[in-house]
C-alpha cells in the first residue's frame, strides 16, 4: 500500500468515530491497523510493527491463534446468542464457570460474566453492597482503592480508579470512594520505625478504615500489580498484611485480575504470588485474549451461600452476561492457557525482558527503575535520578520516547514519564531482544 493510505483512513475516522480517551489531536497522528499476526500488527501502510502493550494488556495469544476463532465460529453457527438472564442458561457458560472454579483461589467457585473490566468492577461494587445488606450491615458501602490503581471508566469505576487525570470532566464523583497510598517502592515513603516498607504502605489500609469507620467499608479492591498506573510491583510483604487487615475489620478483599489473570505475572493469577486469597476476583481482557468481550467476577463460597440463602434477588443484569460465543472463546483460551504454559512462559520471557531493559538502561543517568514481574515491565524516566525529581510536564518526554520507539517499530503506552511493556505471552526471544534494542535505541535519541 502507498504511505497515503492511513492519511486517508485516518480523514475518514476523524469525520465519523469517536475515540476512548478521545483526543483530536493526539489522535491525528494515530495508526489505523489492518492487520495481525503472533505480537505483530501491520498498519495501513504495509508497515509491521511489535504489539508492546498486547493491544491493551489482553492479547496474550497473539492474533491469529486457529483455535480461538474455530471455538468462536463454531458457537455462532450452533447458536450465536442466548439470554443468560435467571431461568435462561448455555452450555458454554457452565463449562466456563467449571473452568474458573478449577483454576482460580479455592474458595472461590461462583462466577458471574461481563462484557469487560469496567463492568466486573461496578459488579463487584454491587455485590459487595448485596451481601452487607443481606448480613444486617447496611452502613457498609464504601470502596477503598488505592492511587495510581486502575479498575475502568464507567461511572462507579472511575470513581474506584485511582489516576486524577480521568475525572476532572465527569465530576462530582460518587460519594463512599476513599484513595489510599499506593506500595509504589520507588517513591513510597515509610514512616520512620517502620517494620518494613511493605507493612506500612498495606497499613495506609489500616488507617482509611479506621478513619471511615470499620462499619461502614464495604470492600478494599486492589490489582496485584499495577498496570496502568505504572508496572507498580508490590512488597513481598504488602499483600499479606492487607489480607490481615481486611479480615479483622470485616472488609472484602477484592484482586482486581483483569491485567494479572491468566498467567501475565508467571503465576496463572496474581496474588498467588504471595499466597494470598481473596474474597473476590474480577477479570476480563486475556480471558478470551480479546477475541470477544467478555469479563466476570468470581465470589468466595461465604458471599455464595449468603445470597443463595437470603431469598433475595441480586438485581443486576447485563444483556451480553454469559453470551455463548464468548464463553466458547474463552473456554478455549483456558485451554491454550495451559497447554502452552502461558504462567511459565510469561516466567521466562519476562525474566529475559526486565534483565536485558535493566542491562540495557539501568545505568542511564535519566532511567530511575527498571521493574517488572512476569511479562509485565515499567521503564520509570526521571529528570534527576539521585533525587527522584520528575522532568517537567511539558517536557512531554513520555510522549516524545513513545513517538520515538513507534518510529523503529514498537507500539505501547505510557504513563506520564513511565515506558510501559506487556508483550503477548507468545513473543519469541528474538522479538524480546528486539523491544530491548529500540527502548536503549529511543532512550538514547531522546535523553542523550
Amino acid at each position: 500500500m502507498s504511505n497515503n493510505a492511513e492519511a486517508a483512513l485516518l480523514e475518514r475516522d476523524a469525520a465519523y468515530m469517536i475515540h476512548p480517551l478521545h483526543n483530536k489531536s493526539v489522535h491525528s497522528t494515530g495508526k489505523v491497523w489492518i492487520g495481525g499476526q503472533g505480537a505483530f500488527l501491520f498498519d495501513a501502510n504495509g508497515d509491521r510493527f511489535i504489539d508492546g502493550l498486547s493491544g491493551l494488556w489482553n492479547n496474550t495469544a497473539g492474533n491469529g491463534r486457529s483455535e480461538l476463532i474455530e471455538a468462536g465460529s463454531n458457537q455462532l453457527e450452533a447458536m450465536a446468542f442466548a439470554s443468560g438472564y435467571a431461568g435462561s442458561s448455555n452450555d458454554q457458560a457452565i463449562a466456563l464457570a467449571e473452568n474458573l472454579a478449577r483454576i482460580t483461589y479455592p474458595s472461590i467457585n461462583q462466577f458471574f460474566f461481563t462484557s469487560g473490566g469496567g463492568e466486573s468492577t461496578d459488579s463487584n461494587i454491587k455485590m459487595a453492597r448485596y451481601y452487607w445488606k443481606v448480613k444486617g450491615k447496611p452502613e457498609k458501602i464504601k470502596v477503598i482503592s488505592r492511587v495510581g490503581g486502575y479498575h475502568g471508566v464507567t461511572f462507579a469505576a472511575m470513581c474506584a480508579t485511582g489516576l486524577n487525570y480521568y475525572w476532572p470532566m465527569f465530576e462530582p464523583r460518587m460519594p463512599g470512594f476513599v484513595h489510599i497510598p499506593g506500595p509504589y517502592p520507588y517513591f513510597y515513603e515509610a514512616p520512620e520505625g517502620s517494620e518494613s516498607q511493605g507493612i506500612a504502605a498495606a497499613n495506609e489500609l489500616e488507617k482509611a478504615i479506621i478513619s471511615e469507620g470499620p462499619e461502614t467499608v464495604a470492600m478494599f479492591i486492589a490489582e496485584p500489580v499495577q498496570g496502568a498506573g505504572g508496572v507498580i510491583v508490590p512488597q513481598h510483604d504488602y499483600f499479606r498484611r492487607i489480607r490481615e487487615i481486611c479480615t479483622k475489620y470485616e472488609v472484602l478483599m477484592v484482586s482486581d485480575e483483569v491485567i494479572t489473570g491468566f498467567g501475565r505475572t508467571g503465576k496463572m493469577f496474581g496474588l498467588q504470588h504471595w499466597d494470598v486469597e481473596p474474597d473476590m476476583i474480577q477479570f476480563a481482557k486475556a480471558i478470551t485474549s480479546g477475541y470477544f468481550s467478555l469479563g466476570g467476577i468470581g465470589i468466595n463460597d461465604e458471599i455464595a451461600n449468603t445470597m443463595n440463602s437470603s431469598g433475595k434477588p441480586w438485581m443486576h443484569a447485563y444483556t451480553y452476561s454469559a453470551h455463548p460465543t464468548g464463553c466458547a472463546i474463552a473456554n478455549a483460551m483456558i485451554g491454550v492457557v495451559e497447554k502452552d504454559d502461558f504462567p511459565k512462559q510469561a516466567e521466562e520471557k519476562g525474566k529475559r525482558l526486565l534483565v536485558g531493559l535493566k542491562d540495557a538502561l539501568s545505568h542511564h543517568p535519566n532511567v530511575g527503575e527498571v521493574r517488572g514481574l512476569g511479562l509485565m515491565c515499567g521503564i520509570e524516566y526521571v529528570k534527576d535520578r539521585d533525587t527522584k525529581e520528575f522532568f517537567d510536564p511539558e517536557d512531554g518526554i513520555g510522549a516524545k520516547l513513545n513517538n520515538e520507539c513507534i518510529s523503529r517499530g514498537l507500539f505501547s503506552r505510557v504513563r506520564n514519564d513511565a515506558y510501559l511493556l506487556a508483550p503477548p505471552i507468545v513473543t519469541d526471544n528474538q522479538t524480546i531482544d528486539e523491544i530491548v534494542d529500540i527502548v536503549a535505541a529511543s532512550t538514547k535519541a531522546v535523553l542523550g
